[in-house]
């Protein structure tokens, strides 16, 4: 009996257990390569994080420096805009100046004038006559304000 199950059986047995061992070993050789793709794929998705996560970093250091850029573009218009509404304003008070010393010497010349006219008794209508009289009176009265100072 002993001989039948040496011959026999035990082949059959040893040959179970060697499809075993040869499915076991294949199972563990297919994890190993699974598990090396797995470490592959999870290198490169890190590696890809990696870049993206810096070309995060580098847009939004772009975006802020063209955000100060435009800032200072902005600052600097408006500099310049305030700039020229303060010249015109200047223009515009010296013309406003000008204008108002203007009219007033005529005022001014026209009341000389007729003072004078009344002081000599004689009428000034002539205009070469009236404008040195005027400004003689001006002058006067210029000398006595800066005199007064």
């Amino acid at each position: 009996m002993f001989f039948f199950f040496w011959k026999k059986l035990l082949p059959n047995i040893n040959k179970v257990l060697e499809e075993r061992r040869a499915a076991i070993e294949g199972g563990i050789e297919e994890a190993e390569t699974m598990k090396v793709e797995a470490q592959s794929v999870l290198e490169q998705y890190k590696a890809q994080l990696a870049e993206a996560r810096h070309e995060a970093a580098r847009l939004r250091q772009e975006a802020q420096e063209q955000g100060a850029a435009l800032i200072a573009e902005m600052r600097a218009e408006g500099q310049r805009q305030r700039e020229e509404i303060v010249a015109a304003g200047h223009a515009q008070i010296e013309a406003d100046r000008k204008a108002a010393a203007s009219a007033l010497r005529q005022d001014v010349g026209k009341l000389a004038t007729d003072l004078a006219g009344k002081l000599v008794g004689e009428s000034l209508e002539d205009h070469a006559r009236q404008s040195r009289v005027i400004d003689r009176f001006l002058d006067e009265l210029e000398e006595k304000a800066e005199a007064g100072r």
